[in-house]
Order: C-alpha cells, then sequence, then structure tokens
C-alpha cells in the first residue's frame, strides 16, 4: 500500500430505496463540481458496472466500485484512498436502499455498512412525489436506525411544485437534518433503462453526455454545492492506507499460486505479454482494478472491440472477454467471423482466456441462433429469468485464473441461459447460497457467469500473468 492524505472531502449519496433517483443526483453533482473546477472521483457502492460508466462521463476519471462483499470491508478504504487520491472530492453512489445489504448478512456491503467504513456523512436522495408531512417520519427513521451512520442532509426529489417544497421543508424543519436540495421533476435528466438496468454510456455516448449535462444543471439549480461540498470537507481522516496494485498482487502470491513470479511496480518491460482486452459497446462490463493489476504483474494490456475489430492485437498471448450486452448486438458479433475464428484458434493454442458472463456468451457455440466463437460445447439464448446475486465459490480445478480449492466471492447478474450450465470441467463449484457446479474450463479457458473483482482476489492476476511465455 502507498501512503496519500486520508483527508480526502467525501460524500455518499444514498436513498430508502431503489428508484428515488440516486444515480441521477449523484452524477448531476459529481458534473457540477467538476464544472466548478474541483477534481472530483467518482465511486459506487456494490458491483454494478453501469454507473460508474455515466460517473466517468461526468467527471473525467475511472468509475470505481467499492463492494465490501466481494473485496472484503477490510479493503474499502484502502480502495477508495486509491481512487481519490489527489482529489479535490469523492462522491459515492450508494445501491438499493441505505440499509440493504448482502442477502441474510445483515449490512454486509450495504451503503451505510461503506459509509461507516469511509466515516463518510450520508445525504439522503428521497422521492417526495407523493408525500408531504410524512417525509420527516422517513428520514428521521433513516436518520436514527443506525447511530454510526450519519445522515446529515437530504436531498428532495420529484417535487412538484413552490407549494410542495415549501410543505416538505416546513415538515422537515424539526427532524434536524438539514434540506441541501429540493429537484423538480425533469425528462431531460433521464436515462433509458433495458433488461439490465440503464444502457451503458459507451452505447449511447452523445445523448448520454446531454443527459449528463442536464443532471448538472438540475442539481446547481436546486442544490446547495456550498453547503454540500462543506459537509463533505467535514469528513474526518481515514485511518488506511491507498490500495496499491503491485503490493496487492505480492500479497496475493500464496493465495494464487504464482510460482515466485515477483509483481512489477513500473510500467511494463519492453516485449511484456500482451493481454487483449475486450471492450467497446458489447463488453462494457469492468473494474478498472483489474486493469491495474494487471499491468503492474508485468503484463501490456491492449483493448480491441469485438464488434469493429477483425484480428487479435499484435502478440496477443491471454484475452480477458469481460461481460456486457452481447445479447443487444449479437448479429454484429456474429457477423465478425475474422475475430471468432481468431479468437477460436487462440483457445486452441491454449492461451489464457478469461471469459466472465457477456464473455462466456461469445465463447459458446451460438447466442439467440447466430454463431460464436465455437470456443465452448453449449449454446447460449436470452431468457425472461433474471439471475441475480452475490455467490461464494470454490474453484473445481487448477486453470491460469485459480489454483484448485481457490475461493472466492463473486455477482451473478444475466437474463440468459447457457446450456449445458457446466462442462465435463466446471470453473467453479458454488458453495452459497445454493450448491451447484457452473462453468467451462478446458486447456486455457475459463469460462463462467461468475463475476470476480480482482482486488478480492489479488492472486487470480498474479497467476495469470506468470504462466505467460516469458514471465
Amino acid at each position: 500500500m502507498s501512503t496519500t492524505d486520508t483527508r480526502i472531502p467525501r460524500l455518499v449519496i444514498a436513498a430508502p430505496a431503489s428508484g428515488s433517483g440516486k444515480t441521477t443526483v449523484a452524477t448531476g453533482l459529481m458534473r457540477a463540481f467538476a464544472d466548478a473546477g474541483l477534481a472530483v472521483s467518482p465511486h459506487k457502492v456494490g458491483p454494478d458496472y453501469i454507473d460508474p460508466g455515466y460517473h466517468a462521463l461526468a467527471t473525467g476519471r475511472p468509475g470505481r466500485n467499492l463492494d465490501a462483499y466481494m473485496c472484503g470491508p477490510e479493503r474499502i478504504a484502502p480502495l477508495f484512498l486509491h481512487g481519490a487520491a489527489g482529489c479535490d472530492l469523492a462522491l459515492v453512489e450508494g445501491v438499493m436502499g441505505l440499509y440493504d445489504g448482502a442477502s441474510g448478512q445483515g449490512e454486509l456491503a450495504s451503503t451505510a455498512h461503506v459509509a461507516k467504513l469511509l466515516k463518510a456523512p450520508v445525504v439522503l436522495v428521497v422521492d417526495a412525489s407523493s408525500q408531504s408531512r410524512s417525509v420527516a417520519a422517513l428520514v428521521h427513521g433513516f436518520a436514527s436506525w443506525d447511530p454510526e451512520v450519519r445522515v446529515a442532509g437530504v436531498i428532495l426529489n420529484k417535487v412538484g411544485s413552490d407549494r410542495h417544497e415549501a410543505l416538505l421543508r416546513e415538515a422537515l424543519e424539526e427532524s434536524g437534518v438539514p434540506v441541501l436540495g429540493a429537484l423538480r421533476r425533469v425528462r431531460a435528466v433521464d436515462t433509458p433503462s433495458r433488461h439490465l438496468g440503464l444502457v451503458p454510456v459507451a452505447e449511447r455516448s452523445a445523448e448520454a453526455l446531454a443527459a449528463v449535462a442536464a443532471q448538472a444543471a438540475q442539481v446547481r439549480e436546486g442544490c446547495d454545492l456550498e453547503g454540500l461540498l462543506a459537509l463533505a470537507r467535514s469528513a474526518p481522516p481515514l485511518e488506511a492506507k491507498a490500495w496499491d496494485p503491485a503490493a496487492a498482487l505480492w500479497a496475493g502470491v500464496p493465495q494464487g499460486g504464482t510460482g515466485g513470479h515477483n509483481p512489477t511496480t513500473g510500467p511494463h518491460p519492453k516485449n511484456a505479454p500482451v493481454i487483449a482486452v475486450a471492450g467497446g459497446p458489447a463488453f462494457t462490463f469492468s473494474y478498472t482494478e483489474h486493469t491495474e493489476l494487471l499491468r503492474a504483474a508485468g503484463a501490456e494490456v491492449v483493448p480491441f472491440d469485438p464488434l469493429r475489430d477483425e484480428a487479435l492485437p499484435d502478440r496477443t498471448a491471454a484475452l480477458v472477454i469481460g461481460g456486457g450486452f452481447p445479447e443487444v448486438y449479437a448479429p454484429e458479433l456474429s457477423a465478425n467471423e475474422p475475430l471468432r475464428k481468431a479468437v477460436a484458434e487462440l483457445a486452441a493454442s491454449g492461451a489464457p482466456i478469461a471469459a466472465e458472463c457477456a464473455g462466456l456468451l461469445y465463447l459458446a457455440r451460438s447466442l439467440d441462433g447466430r454463431p460464436m466463437c465455437g470456443v465452448l460445447p453449449a449454446e447460449a439464448r436470452m431468457s425472461e429469468r433474471l439471475t441475480l446475486g452475490y455467490r461464494e465459490a470454490v474453484a473445481i480445478s487448477d486453470t491460469p485464473l485459480a489454483a484448485a480449492g481457490t475461493r472466492v466471492r463473486g455477482h451473478e447478474f444475466h437474463r440468459t441461459v447457457v446450456e449445458p450450465g457446466a462442462g465435463a470441467t466446471p470453473a467453479w463449484g458454488f458453495t452459497h447460497p445454493a450448491r451447484r457446479v457452473e462453468g467451462f474450463t478446458s486447456g486455457g479457458v475459463h469460462a463462467s457467469y461468475l463475476h470476480v473483482h480482482w482486488a478480492g482476489a489479488p492472486g487470480t492476476a498474479a497467476r495469470l500473468v506468470a504462466g505467460l511465455p516469458g514471465r
């Protein structure tokens, strides 16, 4: 871990429930403060990939996740300090309702849990569209539920009129929680959704820019930015050191079984092995720390777009295909036959291929009847059923990503089905919340629906790079 300033001004933007408008408010605040000349560090509680894309668009910095389930509570403050280093302000968007955490595990991974780990003031975004005086009871309940959670302000969202706002403010006067903003209903700030949430930034860049600008204009008009900044500056120093990818890799070596490989802290060496990472509109789900870990381990990371690139990057020694929406782009992915063949040839050579969720679908024989890479003996299709939740898993066999017996915590989030659901040698044995096997391993391929945050399992990146030629 590296030393950094631990007095970073910070706020957690939370809500009583999903759908209250916290993404709109958080993104608008990020852009408004960035437009005012502040260096703003954006963060998101939980495993969500899409909101951080909007955060990045608003701030010009990578959107980072703070997931206490997948990464462990002990890493939340270090990861936060790593992402926020050198910034004037950090804004953390919550997940679901303030106190909603991992199912059946109390406060773990909830917004409240992360706020306590960060010692951060909480601003509660309340959908006031169908209430007036009752808002005071709602805010009082959330503010008093856990004395360690400092609910220090309220932003009223979807306010109907000046009269409605006056009633709400009057009701909240005796709550002891100040109103730091009141926002009207504005259609221009809305962001379209589909089967897994918001449409990612990479798929609608021009419209996304306009939406973020509108969100910033709305919060500038309706929020007390000076009051919010003063509140952020009231956060105390954190008793932690910033997470460092190279140090994390070295600490993870015994777990990952990298055979004594010593990760580098500098830029990748000349002729470093190339790891190609899928991107573009079809593969938008990734955590920034994955690339940082791979580079710290000595790899050269080169992005490519399976929708447009007909060949893998030069000298590709390994391939990482994360999550996204290949089902939306199945015709285009299928039509790019040269790249599909290149991926199949790489797999046949035994080179490491790490595929999560969307990557799993892309490696299948077909997706909704359209030919894919044909690396896996499986067919994929869309489904009406949403599979969603945290998972505990154990690696069933040795692969380029994990030694047999390695335990990880991950997350599933998809509306697709792969048949069969597991190969002859599955990738994982799920141990919680239900026991089953899942995914495929063969040669260098490790493909699964399970999303894993590598900051919580640093041996993954170390092991992947250490197994490449020349390492």
